[in-house]
């Protein structure tokens, strides 16, 4: 952490080691703080309202911003839920480490009050007088797979005589197609680096990918020697809770969580409709079969528990409240098995996802706090909120994921989040190749075969 920051404007930054049971056994290599601290005086010198910040916005509204400039950027557009949101922030800050730009984030009311700065003595919110807007138009005109496809851009053409834009939108959502893919390709990222404006639209981590473009491997290897921890160290620098946020955590944590001698979380999201009774039972059945939970005794209500023992304690986190109250009921109606006494709390549900509220993800974003102190956490498949919650605890999950007829639930070999939609072109070898056997830190999801997630 740099020491310019003030500690009273985000109090998270200073306390979040205070909740967490010990420290991280995923340490930060040298070389990455080093760039980070180098990311931050460019950052501080680029970012809004500095001159150099200005300069290059005129030149972006004369057109010119294709010429060499001392600032580049990266503008993050919004896509979709909280946890999407994070994890395509987080891919975003890599691409813009990696290419020395400058990562700014177009901010809208539902983000308002969710993070702290995460850089010292500047901010990374996009001007609300920026010039450009996002719209379907950018895509049509500005769309970098689009341009590849009409042929009006190529990775070897003469970009000093060409008429270019005087931006790129790159469209990195789960829908694009191959040619927004080409991003991917080292010489797609050579002929972007000569934009000094780039648009960035995406709900997916896409960090993987850049594992496979061959000239920032070296690079990769030297801030990640540890390829399970890439979203583990971006989100905990980047995504502290604004002070807002860090009331509704350390409130509910020391009401209900503090006092116990263990804590699970479980996650809850429903993609598809699920019959509630087999579902519950099926995530109660993995809880206790992994020995997350203990058994209760059916038969005799008054097994003594053990006096004065600390609490085990279980945070449910789903939008309906059918889950907490089953497994509440269970162990407010029948002792365990072992004579210890189990607390199930939920903070919140909302029923249905608005995460165009402010409130909501603020909430949300507490919730996934809350899950990252867990000492151990059984997520969902497919769910980007699980993801944050397990890559910022450095927890790698049980998955509700039956690998096979007679495992209930997967414990996961990576605590990193999947990339859902990856690139299935070989840049090298212009064709089509499964992308979860090219490199042996690369595999396929076990919650999302089509996916690929970074393991060590």
């Amino acid at each position: 952490m740099s020491v310019a920051f003030d500690g009273a404007s985000c109090l998270s930054r200073h306390q979040s080691a205070w909740y967490r049971r010990k420290p991280s056994n995923h340490t930060p290599s040298p070389y990455l703080i080093r760039r980070l601290r180098r990311y931050e005086a460019l950052h501080k010198k680029c970012g809004p309202n500095t001159k150099l910040y200005r300069k290059a916005v005129e030149q972006l509204v004369s057109g010119t911003s294709t010429a060499a400039a001392e600032c580049n950027y990266v503008v993050w557009v919004p896509s979709d839920g909280l946890g999407n949101r994070i994890i395509s922030i987080a891919s975003a800050f890599l691409y813009a480490l990696l290419n020395d730009k400058v990562l700014l984030l177009h901010r809208t009311d539902d983000m308002g009050d969710l993070f702290c700065e995460p850089f010292p003595e500047t901010s990374w919110v996009l001007p609300s007088d920026f010039p450009v807007r996002y719209s379907w138009v950018l895509e049509k005109d500005h769309g970098y797979g689009n341009l590849l496809k009409n042929k009006l851009l190529s990775s070897d053409m003469d970009t000093a005589n060409a008429s270019l834009p005087a931006f790129l939108y790159l469209h990195l959502v789960h829908s694009n197609d191959e040619f927004d893919k080409m991003f991917y390709c080292e010489e797609g990222q050579q002929l972007l680096r000569k934009f000094s404006w780039l648009l960035l639209r995406s709900n997916q981590y896409f960090a993987p990918a850049f594992f496979l473009v061959p000239e920032f491997e070296t690079e990769l290897s030297l801030l990640f020697p540890e390829k399970t921890a890439v979203f583990h160290h971006l989100g905990t620098y980047l995504f502290h809770p604004s002070n807002t946020v860090w009331g509704y955590i350390t409130r509910y944590y020391e009401a209900y969580l503090a006092n116990a001698k263990s804590r699970l979380g479980i996650q809850i999201r429903l993609f598809r409709r699920a019959h509630f009774d087999s579902h519950s039972d099926y995530i109660i059945d993995c809880a206790l079969t992994k020995r997350l939970l203990p058994n209760v005794n059916l038969t005799d209500t008054a097994l003594p528990t053990i006096t004065g023992a600390k609490p085990r304690s279980v945070l449910v986190t789903s939008l309906r409240s059918g889950y907490f109250e089953k497994l509440r009921s269970m162990y407010y109606e029948h002792a365990t098995t072992t004579g210890e006494v189990i607390s199930v709390h939920q903070p919140s549900h909302e029923e249905e996802q608005h995460s165009e509220k402010l409130n909501h993800n603020m909430k949300a974003f507490a919730e996934i706090y809350l899950l990252s102190l867990s000492d151990a956490l059984i997520t969902s498949p497919f769910s980007t909120f699980g993801y944050v919650a397990q890559g910022l605890g450095g927890l790698r999950p049980w998955l509700l994921v039956r690998p096979d007829d007679h495992d209930l639930c997967l414990h996961s070999t990576s605590m990193e989040p999947c990339f859902h939609f990856p690139p299935s072109y070989d840049c090298k070898a212009r064709k089509k190749v499964d992308i979860g056997s090219v490199a042996p830190y690369l595999r396929h999801c076990e919650d999302f075969p089509h996916g690929v997630r970074l393991f060590d």
